[in-house]
């Protein structure tokens, strides 16, 4: 019998309604740091199943940088400043569906559940290439030569701004000077590139090439779930969020894909 203060007919199951709160709530984060937030009206998206909290730079620059520890254990985030731009990016950046783990990338980005929820077909998601933003300043900071990680960060915030032509003529720049140690993490940042340029089995196939770790087979799972493999993504999602912090929004947003994966396969 449905309860009085449950819902009938929702097309979503209790797991999945748990993990969209779980998410959502993750990103409530956003309020706790003092630097300007991506909507300075606080307005509430009605639709959603929680309200998506404006988005604070500071946390989504911390998330950004989520992925280095997976390929260099003593990096210092801490140590890595933001770009010039970055605040007004977070502000304008447009809600994003099917997002790789991966240098620049913030899980805040997908704020738009509902596609998620009511596609029939998740292939309709997949990034595809969209108007760059404008920001001289970025262009310019990333121009600059630069030590690792610090390069991955310029490859990562140019991909993020859509500066798709810059991104990939730093990569030939720096393909062949790629020190060792670096050298997967710049294998992963060159597939999320394709994958946001619209090139998904491109990109699945280079992740599927690659050794596995934790950001390579969430992006393994992320490639399969939006390419109509869900099984193949249920394995790899799995893995991945299994060795995620659970208090980080990479976990969550995880464990959502996943749900999603189990839903269809």
């Amino acid at each position: 019998m449905t309860s009085p203060h449950e819902p009938s007919g929702t097309p979503q199951s209790p797991q999945l309604a748990d993990l969209l709160a779980r998410y959502l709530h993750s990103q409530a984060t956003a309020h706790e740091a003092g630097l300007a937030f991506a909507d300075p009206t606080g307005a509430v998206i009605p639709h959603e199943a929680v309200p998506a909290q404006p988005v604070d730079p500071r946390v989504a620059w911390n998330d950004a940088l989520a992925v280095l520890p997976f390929y260099a254990a003593g990096v210092q985030a801490r140590s890595c400043q933001a770009p010039p731009d970055w605040p007004s990016l977070v502000a304008s950046h447009e809600p994003v569906v099917a997002l790789a783990f991966c240098v620049g990338n913030f899980p805040q980005l997908v704020r738009n559940l509902q596609p998620l929820l009511h596609a029939k077909d998740l292939s309709a998601l997949r990034s595809t290439p969209t108007r760059s933003v404008s920001a001289p300043g970025l262009q310019d900071w990333a121009a600059q030569k630069r030590p690792f990680p610090q390069t991955l960060l310029a490859l990562g915030t140019l991909r993020l701004a859509r500066q798709f032509d810059q991104a990939a003529e730093l990569i030939q720049q720096q393909r062949a000077e790629v020190p060792a140690e670096w050298q997967a993490a710049w294998a992963n940042e060159e597939a999320a590139l394709a994958w946001h340029q619209g090139r998904a089995a491109e990109a699945a196939a280079l992740w599927q090439a690659q050794p596995a770790s934790v950001p390579v087979l969430f992006n393994r799972g992320l490639a399969a779930l939006f390419l109509g493999k869900p099984t193949d993504a249920r394995s790899h999602l799995n893995r991945a969020a299994e060795q995620l912090p659970e208090a980080s929004a990479w976990h969550h947003l995880g464990r959502l894909y996943l749900a999603l994966a189990e839903m269809r396969g």
